[in-house]
């Protein structure tokens, strides 16, 4: 599948900002099933986007802004190439020992109701333990529901499974709680996903989990979805949790009243032709 990506974030203040600075985890790299065509970061305002790698070997872009800036506006557009490895991710960089992704973070920490969900698989997950992530996958798409307007950025895994209801990043969270409860290494993806029909709008990018499987590797499940990753994803950010792989982290200095406007579009560039 080629899949088109594009990707807008407008800040404005109603203040402006005396200075900015932007991290940005925005650019996917190549590997088994994603081969990278073009991609492209703009930024409206006058800067220079520095590039760097991060320990889990994301391709970090940070730019600075002095003010006074009123409206500032990160575009992304680009077209990545993917192919359906039955959720396997294989040929992309590690750096980190496995261990480090058994290691809980606040927003991943579990609570007790975690830690009993979690008991039910414990078993199971010393033997077959793709057969128990998708059990897992599956009934986290049951008991939790789809819902933008009961959690944040900021709400944690153990949070959102009280509450019942969350975005895909908090699907993602409550996954990999359960998975390091169970002793299977997990970490957090961000990135896009196209939809059955070959198009995608939304307001933020998509996130979902992977989790290690002896003679597999690294193996993707959305359970937003209740699917194991297809030729649909683009993975473009690897974290312990959404932090370590949120598109876009800064500061400014100043710029009060700020508002902030996304918009993801992403498309099967066949399906549209």
């Amino acid at each position: 599948m080629r899949i088109h990506v594009q990707h807008e974030t407008v800040y404005r203040y109603e203040t402006p900002a005396r200075y900015i600075v932007q991290k940005l985890r925005l650019t996917p790299r190549s590997h088994d099933g994603q081969h990278v065509r073009r991609w492209r970061i703009e930024v409206t305002e006058d800067c220079r986007l520095s590039e760097t790698t991060d320990a889990f070997g994301n391709r970090v872009h940070t730019f600075t802004l002095a003010g006074p800036v009123e409206e500032v506006a990160i575009r992304v557009f680009g077209d990545v190439v993917t192919e359906d490895t039955a959720g396997v991710v294989r040929g992309a960089r590690e750096r980190l020992p496995l261990g480090l992704y058994l290691r809980s973070t606040p927003l991943t920490a579990p609570d007790d109701a975690l830690k009993v969900f979690a008991e039910r698989y414990a078993a199971a997950a010393a033997g077959d333990r793709l057969a128990v992530l998708h059990e897992l996958l599956t009934d986290l798409h049951q008991r939790v529901r789809f819902d933008v307007t009961r959690t944040d950025s900021g709400t944690t895994a153990a949070d959102a499974f009280r509450l019942g209801h969350g975005v895909c990043q908090d699907f993602a969270h409550i996954f990999i709680a359960t998975a390091r409860l169970l002793g299977v290494p997990a970490r957090y993806i961000g990135g896009y996903l196209v939809e059955g029909d070959g198009t995608a709008t939304h307001e933020a990018g998509h996130a979902w989990a992977e989790a290690y499987v002896d003679d597999l590797g690294w193996v993707g499940f959305d359970a937003a979805n209740g699917v194991s990753t297809t030729d649909g994803f683009v993975r473009v950010a690897v974290g312990l949790d959404y932090l370590g792989a949120a598109p876009i982290r800064g500061t400014q200095s100043g710029g009060r009243g700020e508002t902030l406007d996304v918009s993801v579009r992403v498309h099967d560039v066949a399906a549209q032709q």
